[in-house]
Protein backbone atom coordinates (compact mmCIF):
# COMPACT_ATOMS: atom_id res chain seq x y z
CA UNK A 1 0.00 0.00 0.00
CA UNK A 2 1.53 3.58 -1.00
CA UNK A 3 1.87 6.20 2.36
CA UNK A 4 0.66 9.05 2.55
CA UNK A 5 3.14 11.43 1.32
CA UNK A 6 3.66 9.14 -1.78
CA UNK A 7 -0.48 9.74 -2.53
CA UNK A 8 0.23 13.32 -2.34
CA UNK A 9 3.39 13.52 -4.68
CA UNK A 10 1.31 10.92 -7.13
CA UNK A 11 -1.37 14.02 -7.22
CA UNK A 12 1.49 16.75 -7.69
CA UNK A 13 1.37 18.18 -11.23
CA UNK A 14 5.27 19.03 -11.26
CA UNK A 15 6.53 22.19 -13.31
CA UNK A 16 6.02 19.64 -16.57
CA UNK A 17 5.04 21.19 -20.06
CA UNK A 18 3.98 17.31 -20.91
CA UNK A 19 1.08 17.04 -18.72
CA UNK A 20 -2.17 15.26 -19.94
CA UNK A 21 -5.69 14.71 -17.82
CA UNK A 22 -5.51 11.51 -19.86
CA UNK A 23 -2.62 10.25 -17.32
CA UNK A 24 -4.86 10.75 -14.05
CA UNK A 25 -7.80 8.43 -13.68
CA UNK A 26 -11.16 9.92 -11.74
CA UNK A 27 -11.94 6.55 -10.28
CA UNK A 28 -8.34 5.69 -8.63
CA UNK A 29 -8.56 4.29 -5.07
CA UNK A 30 -5.75 2.60 -4.15
CA UNK A 31 -4.57 -0.91 -4.09
CA UNK A 32 -6.93 -3.03 -6.13
CA UNK A 33 -5.45 -6.07 -4.56
CA UNK A 34 -6.77 -4.59 -1.05
CA UNK A 35 -10.19 -5.49 -0.54
CA UNK A 36 -12.41 -1.74 -0.93
CA UNK A 37 -13.90 -1.90 2.48
CA UNK A 38 -9.74 -1.83 3.94
CA UNK A 39 -8.87 0.91 1.49
CA UNK A 40 -12.03 3.05 2.39
CA UNK A 41 -11.36 2.26 6.53
CA UNK A 42 -7.91 3.35 5.81
CA UNK A 43 -8.96 6.89 4.04
CA UNK A 44 -11.86 7.64 6.59
CA UNK A 45 -8.86 7.20 9.94
CA UNK A 46 -6.41 8.92 7.50
CA UNK A 47 -8.96 11.90 7.24
CA UNK A 48 -9.88 12.13 11.01
CA UNK A 49 -6.16 12.23 12.12
CA UNK A 50 -4.97 14.69 9.51
CA UNK A 51 -8.26 16.74 10.39
CA UNK A 52 -6.56 16.61 14.15
CA UNK A 53 -3.76 17.30 13.01
CA UNK A 54 -4.48 20.52 10.83
CA UNK A 55 -6.66 22.11 13.93
CA UNK A 56 -3.55 21.85 15.75
CA UNK A 57 -1.25 23.37 12.76
CA UNK A 58 -3.40 26.09 12.44
CA UNK A 59 -3.18 26.78 15.97
CA UNK A 60 0.05 27.39 15.56
CA UNK A 61 -0.20 28.80 11.96
CA UNK A 62 -2.42 31.40 13.88
CA UNK A 63 -0.51 32.81 16.78
CA UNK A 64 2.94 32.95 14.85
CA UNK A 65 0.70 35.46 12.25
CA UNK A 66 3.48 34.97 9.52
CA UNK A 67 2.56 32.60 6.93
CA UNK A 68 -0.61 32.65 5.41
CA UNK A 69 -2.48 29.86 3.22
CA UNK A 70 -4.50 30.25 -0.09
CA UNK A 71 -6.22 27.01 -0.63
CA UNK A 72 -7.82 26.79 -3.99
CA UNK A 73 -10.75 24.33 -5.81
CA UNK A 74 -11.66 23.96 -9.41
CA UNK A 75 -13.57 21.21 -10.51
CA UNK A 76 -16.82 20.69 -12.55
CA UNK A 77 -20.29 20.85 -11.05
CA UNK A 78 -20.93 17.69 -8.38
CA UNK A 79 -17.49 16.83 -8.04
CA UNK A 80 -17.38 17.88 -4.10
CA UNK A 81 -15.58 21.04 -3.71
CA UNK A 82 -18.05 21.84 -0.75
CA UNK A 83 -18.13 18.69 0.82
CA UNK A 84 -14.60 18.29 0.95
CA UNK A 85 -14.12 21.91 2.27
CA UNK A 86 -16.86 20.87 4.68
CA UNK A 87 -15.13 18.09 5.98
CA UNK A 88 -11.36 18.30 5.88
CA UNK A 89 -11.80 21.83 7.31
CA UNK A 90 -14.29 20.96 10.01
CA UNK A 91 -11.46 20.87 13.38
CA UNK A 92 -10.38 24.59 12.53
CA UNK A 93 -10.99 27.37 14.17
CA UNK A 94 -13.18 29.65 12.45
CA UNK A 95 -11.38 32.77 13.57
CA UNK A 96 -8.46 31.70 11.22
CA UNK A 97 -10.37 30.93 8.32
CA UNK A 98 -12.46 32.27 5.64
CA UNK A 99 -13.86 30.64 2.83
CA UNK A 100 -14.96 32.79 -0.42
CA UNK A 101 -17.26 31.80 -3.24
CA UNK A 102 -16.93 33.83 -6.39
CA UNK A 103 -20.10 33.65 -8.85
CA UNK A 104 -20.70 35.91 -11.94
CA UNK A 105 -18.77 39.47 -11.51
CA UNK A 106 -20.23 42.65 -10.65
CA UNK A 107 -20.68 46.05 -12.36
CA UNK A 108 -18.01 47.22 -10.22
CA UNK A 109 -16.19 43.98 -10.63
CA UNK A 110 -15.91 44.21 -14.21
CA UNK A 111 -14.39 47.91 -13.73
CA UNK A 112 -11.14 46.33 -12.82
CA UNK A 113 -9.02 43.76 -14.08
CA UNK A 114 -9.53 40.31 -13.87
CA UNK A 115 -7.67 39.25 -10.50
CA UNK A 116 -9.01 42.35 -8.47
CA UNK A 117 -12.03 40.96 -6.94
CA UNK A 118 -9.67 37.40 -5.39
CA UNK A 119 -6.90 39.89 -4.56
CA UNK A 120 -9.30 42.20 -2.25
CA UNK A 121 -10.16 38.67 -0.89
CA UNK A 122 -6.47 37.06 0.20
CA UNK A 123 -5.92 35.49 3.12
CA UNK A 124 -4.09 38.17 6.18
CA UNK A 125 -0.68 37.07 8.15
CA UNK A 126 -1.72 33.58 10.29
CA UNK A 127 -4.75 32.32 8.50
CA UNK A 128 -5.79 30.39 6.11
CA UNK A 129 -7.99 31.42 3.05
CA UNK A 130 -10.11 28.73 0.93
CA UNK A 131 -11.23 29.84 -2.65
CA UNK A 132 -14.44 27.98 -3.66
CA UNK A 133 -13.73 28.69 -7.46
CA UNK A 134 -11.00 31.15 -7.96
CA UNK A 135 -9.57 33.25 -10.35
CA UNK A 136 -9.33 30.20 -12.63
CA UNK A 137 -12.55 30.58 -13.91
CA UNK A 138 -10.80 33.34 -15.83
CA UNK A 139 -9.02 30.71 -17.98
CA UNK A 140 -11.37 27.88 -18.18
CA UNK A 141 -15.82 29.12 -18.05
CA UNK A 142 -14.50 32.09 -19.45
CA UNK A 143 -12.81 30.82 -22.48
CA UNK A 144 -15.32 28.09 -22.83
CA UNK A 145 -17.72 30.98 -23.08
CA UNK A 146 -15.18 33.83 -24.76
CA UNK A 147 -18.95 35.70 -25.00
CA UNK A 148 -18.07 36.73 -21.48
CA UNK A 149 -14.83 38.48 -22.01
CA UNK A 150 -15.98 41.29 -23.94
CA UNK A 151 -18.25 42.43 -20.58
CA UNK A 152 -14.95 43.27 -19.30
CA UNK A 153 -14.37 45.69 -22.42
CA UNK A 154 -10.83 45.13 -22.73
CA UNK A 155 -9.29 47.42 -25.12
CA UNK A 156 -7.67 45.86 -27.87
CA UNK A 157 -8.11 42.62 -26.80
CA UNK A 158 -8.09 40.08 -29.35
CA UNK A 159 -9.51 36.15 -27.89
CA UNK A 160 -6.19 34.14 -29.64
CA UNK A 161 -3.63 31.93 -27.63
CA UNK A 162 -1.47 35.03 -26.81
CA UNK A 163 -4.79 36.61 -24.66
CA UNK A 164 -4.83 33.38 -22.70
CA UNK A 165 -1.03 32.78 -22.59
CA UNK A 166 -0.90 36.16 -21.14
CA UNK A 167 -3.23 35.80 -18.25
CA UNK A 168 -1.77 32.28 -17.24
CA UNK A 169 1.85 34.95 -17.27
CA UNK A 170 -0.34 37.12 -14.82
CA UNK A 171 -1.58 34.64 -12.62
CA UNK A 172 2.18 33.14 -12.54
CA UNK A 173 3.47 36.15 -11.41
CA UNK A 174 0.31 36.93 -8.88
CA UNK A 175 1.26 33.37 -7.41
CA UNK A 176 4.58 33.91 -7.43
CA UNK A 177 4.27 37.27 -5.89
CA UNK A 178 2.57 35.84 -3.14
CA UNK A 179 4.67 33.08 -2.49
CA UNK A 180 7.64 35.31 -2.23
CA UNK A 181 5.22 37.38 0.50
CA UNK A 182 4.21 34.99 2.84
CA UNK A 183 1.45 33.16 1.16
CA UNK A 184 1.66 29.60 0.24
CA UNK A 185 -0.46 28.82 -2.31
CA UNK A 186 -2.14 24.65 -2.56
CA UNK A 187 -4.83 24.00 -5.87
CA UNK A 188 -6.71 21.04 -6.07
CA UNK A 189 -8.23 20.11 -9.16
CA UNK A 190 -10.96 17.67 -8.27
CA UNK A 191 -10.99 15.39 -10.96
CA UNK A 192 -14.16 13.82 -11.69
CA UNK A 193 -15.34 11.95 -14.32
CA UNK A 194 -18.50 12.01 -16.74
CA UNK A 195 -20.04 8.87 -15.70
CA UNK A 196 -19.50 10.02 -12.15
CA UNK A 197 -21.14 13.66 -12.22
CA UNK A 198 -24.04 11.76 -13.94
CA UNK A 199 -24.56 9.49 -11.43
CA UNK A 200 -24.06 12.49 -8.96
CA UNK A 201 -27.05 14.46 -10.74
CA UNK A 202 -29.79 11.74 -10.97
CA UNK A 203 -29.13 11.55 -7.14
CA UNK A 204 -30.05 15.18 -6.91
CA UNK A 205 -32.75 14.69 -9.10
CA UNK A 206 -34.04 11.96 -7.12
CA UNK A 207 -33.40 13.57 -3.62
CA UNK A 208 -36.08 15.60 -2.54
CA UNK A 209 -33.41 17.44 0.01
CA UNK A 210 -30.91 17.72 -2.68
CA UNK A 211 -32.99 19.40 -5.60
CA UNK A 212 -32.06 23.02 -4.28
CA UNK A 213 -28.28 21.77 -5.43
CA UNK A 214 -29.84 21.10 -9.39
CA UNK A 215 -29.77 23.89 -12.00
CA UNK A 216 -30.83 23.66 -15.70
CA UNK A 217 -27.21 25.25 -16.39
CA UNK A 218 -25.26 22.25 -14.53
CA UNK A 219 -26.86 20.10 -17.77
CA UNK A 220 -26.11 22.90 -19.96
CA UNK A 221 -22.18 23.26 -18.44
CA UNK A 222 -21.97 19.36 -19.12
CA UNK A 223 -22.67 19.56 -23.31
CA UNK A 224 -18.96 21.72 -23.20
CA UNK A 225 -17.34 18.99 -21.02
CA UNK A 226 -14.78 18.02 -24.07
CA UNK A 227 -14.56 21.61 -24.07
CA UNK A 228 -13.88 22.23 -20.61
CA UNK A 229 -11.36 19.06 -20.10
CA UNK A 230 -9.15 20.93 -22.56
CA UNK A 231 -9.19 24.14 -20.97
CA UNK A 232 -8.44 22.56 -17.31
CA UNK A 233 -5.42 20.42 -19.47
CA UNK A 234 -3.90 23.49 -20.91
CA UNK A 235 -4.23 25.56 -17.10
CA UNK A 236 -2.72 23.10 -15.20
CA UNK A 237 0.43 22.66 -17.56
CA UNK A 238 0.65 26.62 -17.74
CA UNK A 239 0.45 27.09 -14.18
CA UNK A 240 1.71 24.37 -12.16
CA UNK A 241 4.77 25.99 -11.31
CA UNK A 242 7.16 25.07 -8.33
CA UNK A 243 5.99 27.87 -6.28
CA UNK A 244 2.33 27.05 -6.86
CA UNK A 245 2.25 23.28 -7.71
CA UNK A 246 -1.78 21.94 -8.98
CA UNK A 247 -2.59 18.75 -7.18
CA UNK A 248 -5.07 16.36 -9.64
CA UNK A 249 -6.94 14.56 -7.38
CA UNK A 250 -9.33 11.70 -8.13
CA UNK A 251 -12.84 12.66 -7.10
CA UNK A 252 -15.20 9.48 -8.29
CA UNK A 253 -14.76 8.64 -4.73
CA UNK A 254 -15.69 11.20 -2.03
CA UNK A 255 -13.93 9.44 0.66
CA UNK A 256 -10.24 8.74 -1.20
CA UNK A 257 -10.52 13.02 -2.36
CA UNK A 258 -11.43 14.40 0.91
CA UNK A 259 -8.50 11.91 2.34
CA UNK A 260 -6.04 13.15 0.17
CA UNK A 261 -6.95 17.14 0.18
CA UNK A 262 -6.84 16.44 3.95
CA UNK A 263 -3.21 14.94 3.78
CA UNK A 264 -1.42 17.96 1.33
CA UNK A 265 -2.96 20.19 3.60
CA UNK A 266 -1.52 19.14 6.83
CA UNK A 267 1.84 18.32 5.42
CA UNK A 268 1.93 21.89 3.53
CA UNK A 269 1.19 23.65 6.77
CA UNK A 270 3.58 21.65 8.55
CA UNK A 271 6.32 22.55 5.78
CA UNK A 272 5.83 26.19 7.22
CA UNK A 273 6.94 24.96 10.52
CA UNK A 274 4.72 27.86 12.20
CA UNK A 275 5.75 27.75 16.12
CA UNK A 276 3.91 29.83 18.75
CA UNK A 277 5.76 33.08 19.35
CA UNK A 278 8.80 33.27 22.16
CA UNK A 279 7.67 34.58 25.17
CA UNK A 280 10.56 37.49 26.21
CA UNK A 281 12.01 37.37 29.42
CA UNK A 282 10.10 40.24 30.56
CA UNK A 283 6.74 39.18 29.81
CA UNK A 284 7.88 35.96 31.93
CA UNK A 285 8.31 38.21 35.19
CA UNK A 286 4.52 39.71 34.12
CA UNK A 287 3.24 35.91 34.13
CA UNK A 288 5.37 34.56 37.23
CA UNK A 289 3.74 37.68 39.23
CA UNK A 290 0.28 37.38 37.66
CA UNK A 291 0.18 33.63 38.89
CA UNK A 292 1.34 34.24 42.52
CA UNK A 293 -1.41 37.02 42.45
CA UNK A 294 -4.28 34.71 41.39
CA UNK A 295 -2.83 31.74 43.60
CA UNK A 296 -2.99 34.38 46.69
CA UNK A 297 -6.58 35.41 46.30
CA UNK A 298 -6.98 31.54 46.28
CA UNK A 299 -5.75 31.36 49.79
CA UNK A 300 -6.98 34.06 50.71
CA UNK A 301 -10.79 32.60 49.99
CA UNK A 302 -9.96 29.41 51.55
CA UNK A 303 -8.52 31.32 54.46
CA UNK A 304 -12.22 33.00 54.74
CA UNK A 305 -14.59 29.75 54.83
CA UNK A 306 -12.41 28.76 57.65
Amino acid sequence: MMTPNEIVAMCRVDHDKTFRLEDHDPAWAGDPDIAKDQRKKFAEESLTQNVSDLAEAQDRLYAADSWSLLIIFQAMDAAGKDGTIKHVMSGVNPQGCQVFSFKHPSAEELDHNFLWRYTKALPERGRIGIFNRSYYEEVLVVRVHPELVHAERIPGSKLNDDFWDDRFEDINALERHLSRNGTRVLKFFLNLSKKEQRKRFLKRLDDPSKNWKFSADDLSERGHWDDYMKAYEETIRATSTKWAPWHVIPADHKWVARSIVAQTIVQAVEALDPKYPQVVPEHLETIKAAKQQLEAEGKDKDKNKD
